[in-house]
């Protein structure tokens, strides 16, 4: 229901209650009335009234049985006389506007009023002179162009001092209640509409300022709630906006001081090697082919960290579109194996599959995208090998709902210090950047790549005895 429906409803409910509340309190005040008053003290007069209107009615009866030249003759006027008396009222006897016989002093302009307010009465009362009276009557048709008719009265005394009371009781009941259900409703929709509409009203202001920290209650009644949750809708993606702008402008400026930093020593290096060929100093084919290898390397290792370098900040800012496939594990390791089998070879490092699964697992992955996660870590095993006799081995296993890819390596290992930030961007174990040969990036590009995988990557190490690299993906 929406909120001019409800307040429709809420003042409706407002006056039927003020209307009940009125109705009871009126029960309640005539019952305490009667119980310290007494009964007769609020019930005489009616009951008076109601014996006299039984007595005219019962009086009228008996008095149809007669003619009305009957009621003209002395014996039945006494007779009425006495009856109509006994029961505190007034008879009339009127024939074409005259009084043939009365009990009251009434003249023919009296007669006329009384026959005219008489005939007029839809509930057998009538006001005269400041009273109420209650009437029977009698109508006769007698000789062509006259009638008669006879008038029973009887005057109606009440307790009108016990009514005015009442009904002053009554308006008083009605109207405070009806204040007090007024105010009910106002709070109610004070509550639900108006303080819902400020607060909103004050985070709008806080949001065009523009802090988008603080959220917004759902609160309040139909359109207002619907109001509030949009705003938060609205407050949360341009805080989402503004938060991937921050990290544009992170990135960027981390790209700018990066690409100084790093392409620094092998840009100089490069320079150098040329410079040292033009100079003269490289004289033989030899030392000229050494020197033209070496910058070759140099500038190789340039557009590996540029490639790196745009990698990473692709997949920090979720740019990178994955294509996932199902996949069979053991498959897919066997050709990674595969290839990489005569670069381990030529290095003198053993590289090895060793299936642990119970079973086929397979899982879903972007195949090109996992090869480089693959590749890193087996660079780094492969650059960190100190051994003769090293060996790199895949371990494939699983648990009840992942698969769990292990690369081991009998290497050097981490340092127990640094193992902690090996997955951060341009971090090395070696303490000089300047020996480095890799960019810095590829433990960091592996973690950004497996968690777009919505899996989970991390080391374990022992100094002198190798790491291992565990990666854990979901099974399909």
């Amino acid at each position: 229901m929406n909120l001019t429906k409800r307040f429709y409803v809420l003042n409706l409910l407002t006056m039927l209650g003020a209307v009940g509340l009125t109705i009871l309190a009126a029960v309640m005040y005539v019952a305490v009335y009667t119980k310290i008053l007494g009964r007769e003290t609020y019930l005489d007069g009616m009951a008076k009234a109601y014996e006299v209107r039984q007595g005219l009615h019962e009086l009228k009866n008996d008095m149809q049985t007669y003619t009305f030249d009957q009621l003209s003759s002395p014996a039945v006027q006494q007779q009425l006389r006495t009856r109509v008396l006994a029961s505190g009222g007034e008879a009339v006897l009127v024939k074409n506007n005259e009084v043939l016989y009365a009990t009251m002093l009434v003249n023919s302009m009296d007669a006329a009023r009384l026959l005219l307010l008489t005939d007029s009465s839809p509930d057998q009362t009538f006001q005269l002179e400041e009273k109420t009276y209650f009437y029977e009557r009698i109508s006769y048709s007698l000789a062509p162009g006259s009638g008669g008719a006879l008038l029973l009265l009887a005057p109606v005394r009440l307790n009108m001092g016990f009514y005015k009371t009442l009904g002053l009781f009554a308006a008083a009941v009605f109207v405070l209640s009806l204040l007090l259900l007024n105010a009910w409703v106002s709070w109610r929709f004070s509550r639900a509409v108006i303080r819902p509409v400020f607060r909103l009203k004050d985070a709008a202001a806080k949001i065009s300022e523009g802090d988008l920290d603080g959220g917004i209650a759902e609160e309040g009644e139909g359109e207002v709630r619907e109001l509030g949750r949009t705003l938060e809708i609205m407050r949360i993606r341009l805080k989402e906006s503004v938060d991937l702008q921050q990290k544009y402008d992170e990135n960027r400026k981390f790209l700018v001081s990066s690409i100084s930093h790093d392409l620094k020593t092998p840009v100089t290096s490069i320079k150098g090697y040329i410079e040292g060929i033009l100079d003269g100093v490289a004289r033989t084919p030899e030392k000229m082919q050494e020197y033209l290898e070496t910058a070759r390397s140099k500038a190789e290792l340039v557009n590996t960290l540029m490639d790196d370098l745009l990698l990473y900040s692709s997949l920090d800012l979720n740019q990178l579109p994955y294509h996932f496939e199902e996949t069979d594990l053991v498959r897919y390791f066997e050709d990674c194996i595969a290839d990489n089998q005569y670069e381990f070879q030529r290095a003198g490092v053993r590289l090895s599959l060793a299936v642990e699964l119970e079973q086929p697992a397979k899982v879903r992955m972007d195949r090109e995208r996992f090869k480089r996660v693959i590749q890193n870590i087996m660079d780094n095993a492969l650059k960190y090998m100190d051994k003769p006799d090293g060996q790199v081995a895949v371990v494939l296993r699983e648990t009840r709902t992942s698969a769990i890819i292990e690369i081991q390596d009998n290497g050097r290992g981490i340092p127990e210090e640094d193992l902690p930030y090996v997955f951060d961007r341009f971090y090395r174990v070696d303490a000089s950047r300047k020996n480095a040969s890799g960019s810095g990036l590829g433990l960091a590009i592996a973690k950004q790549i497996v968690e777009g995988h919505e899996g989970s990557l991390w080391a374990r190490s022992q100094p002198g005895q190798g790491t291992r690299m565990m990666i854990s993906l979901k099974k399909s």
